[in-house]
């Protein structure tokens, strides 16, 4: 009779672990769900962030591990509530003043705090580490203010309406709320009914090993991710290539050869963000290039880095706030150069840079499709 639930409680954890391993791209909005935010009104800003907040694994799983010993309805809101002002607090911050971090990081350090919650929720401070654990609360607020890190990060993927931002912003979070507590309803009515259980002991501990386990995985996940393509993961890198001829792109740190290359470049400029563009040029190759953008002017320095190089030196060839630019450059010396942009605006800028010249694209091009191209073409400038 024991055997039974016990082995329904290692098939739970084996579930969440295997649900848990999806989490990677948990926070990815559709398509559908980007048009809908930018054309829609309040109501479906919150009705995204309650959608994404019960696809959001992650989350979920640490308010999961937040509420599996409490009994009291008193320290449940408590708790959550803790949780709840945390990731608010970061959420509304960071999306109203345009704090861009990298989430492949950021994701990284959520999923251990789900190893953390777990962790603590079977005594592994004194268990293993013979020492007290850190303040529930306060590392429950900590860890929040990180989850809305998170959180941010996704919602800045999209254009947010300047004319009623924080609005907007304070819609979604309405809406991640509304999904948090859908969820917790339905874990407290698990959990609930499995403690009348013998067999609750047991589910415990391999739910929160599960968790545990779960949470390294998607930290590896989320790390593996981010050494491969972590430039990727900061909101404001948005680099795609138009068109190319046979000109070298690897990602290697090999000089290009002399050969002539051509190539236009798509380089969206995130509002209230900035971002950067290099390739590699050799000593006195030389380099012709023009840029412009879909109508807002932007501060930019067009400046090149020397190989090799650790002392942070850097040598800028032109500075200006402008909304096109071009010329061309006789490389003083062999290294990365390239353009940093900034975009003061509230919306998101679309800049068209096209060169040509003996060059190594530095990062990997991505096709764009035609319709994606905003700007004219600025090859008569070349």
């Amino acid at each position: 009779m024991f055997f039974k639930p016990k082995l329904m409680a290692l098939v739970i954890g084996v579930f969440i672990a295997g649900l848990l391993s999806q989490v990677a791209y948990a926070h990815g909005m559709s398509e559908a769900d980007k048009q809908a935010i930018v054309d829609g009104g309040n109501l479906l800003y919150m009705w995204i962030g309650a959608t994404h907040m019960l696809s959001g694994y992650d989350h979920l799983a640490f308010v999961f591990g937040i509420i599996f010993f409490l009994s009291k309805f008193r320290d449940i809101v408590k708790y959550v509530s803790a949780f709840t002002i945390g990731h608010s607090i970061t959420l509304i911050y960071a999306t109203f003043n345009g704090v861009q971090l990298n989430y492949f990081l950021i994701d990284a350090v959520i999923a251990l705090s789900v190893c953390y919650i777990a962790f603590a929720n079977i005594d592994g401070f004194r268990k293993y580490l013979n020492i007290n654990p850190p303040n529930m609360m306060l590392m429950i607020v900590g860890l929040g203010l990180i989850h809305g890190f998170g959180l941010s990060t996704r919602l800045q993927e999209l254009p947010l309406n300047p004319d009623s931002l924080l609005l907007n912003i304070i819609s979604f979070n309405v809406g991640i709320e509304l999904g948090q507590i859908t969820a917790l309803a339905l874990m407290l009515l698990l959990i609930a009914a499995w403690r009348k259980r013998h067999s609750f002991n047991a589910f415990s501990l391999i739910a929160n090993y599960s968790l545990i386990m779960a949470g390294g995985l998607l930290f590896l996940m989320q790390m593996h991710d981010f050494s491969h393509d972590g430039e990727k993961g900061n909101v404001a890198v948005a680099a795609e290539l138009t068109q190319s001829n046979e000109g070298n792109v690897a990602g290697s740190s090999a000089m290009p050869q002399q050969a002539s290359s051509n190539d236009s470049i798509t380089v969206i400029v995130p509002a209230r963000g900035d971002i950067e563009y290099k390739i590699i040029v050799a000593k006195d190759a030389v380099l012709q290039y023009a840029w412009r953008t879909d109508g807002d002017e932007l501060f930019y320095d067009f400046h090149g880095e020397p190989k090799g190089d650790t002392t942070g030196y850097f040598k800028s060839y032109e500075k200006d706030t402008k909304s096109s630019s071009n010329g061309s450059l006789s490389a003083p010396f062999t290294g990365t150069h390239g353009w940093y942009w900034k975009n003061n605006t509230q919306s998101p800028v679309r800049v068209l840079l096209e060169i040509k010249g003996s060059y190594q694209l530095k990062q990997k091009p991505v096709p764009v499709l035609p319709e994606e191209t905003l700007v004219p073409k600025v090859h008569d400038s070349l």
